[in-house]
């Protein structure tokens, strides 16, 4: 079993969070449509699936965050959970549950934080609501 998670860390105008990297087109590692709004995006758009807490019942659906690593910013919509007490199954690409404090982002992302692409995966960053 993984570990699975209700809640995320309280949000600030300075959230400390992992980013991690996702493809959100059709046929991505993403698996299905966002939640959001039952679509695919592009790779080259900045949109963001967010740990189940922050999600929040969809709350934060389609609402744009600020995104700050590797010494630059970025804004992002927010378009999709990264599920935190679901995963293994066919909906989350066979994937375990995102851990509580995750912003899953998309290439644009990466590319607009400036991060080397050998490096895309895994990154220290603060968010906030934009």
């Amino acid at each position: 079993m993984y570990t699975t998670y209700e809640c995320s860390p309280p949000v600030s105008t300075h959230t400390k969070a992992y980013l991690t990297l996702n493809s959100f087109q059709k046929g991505g590692d993403g698996g299905g449509p966002s939640e959001c709004d039952n679509q695919y995006h592009s790779d080259d758009t900045p949109v963001v699936a967010l740990s189940t807490g922050w999600f929040n019942n969809k709350s934060r659906c389609l609402n744009k965050i600020t995104i700050s690593g590797n010494g630059r910013s970025v804004v992002a919509m927010v378009v999709d959970e990264c599920d935190s007490t679901m995963g293994c199954d066919e909906d989350h690409d066979y994937q375990p549950p995102c851990a509580n404090n995750i912003v899953d982002a998309s290439k644009a992302v990466w590319e607009a934080l400036g991060v080397p692409q050998d490096q895309w995966g895994g990154l220290d960053i603060t968010w906030s609501d934009a």
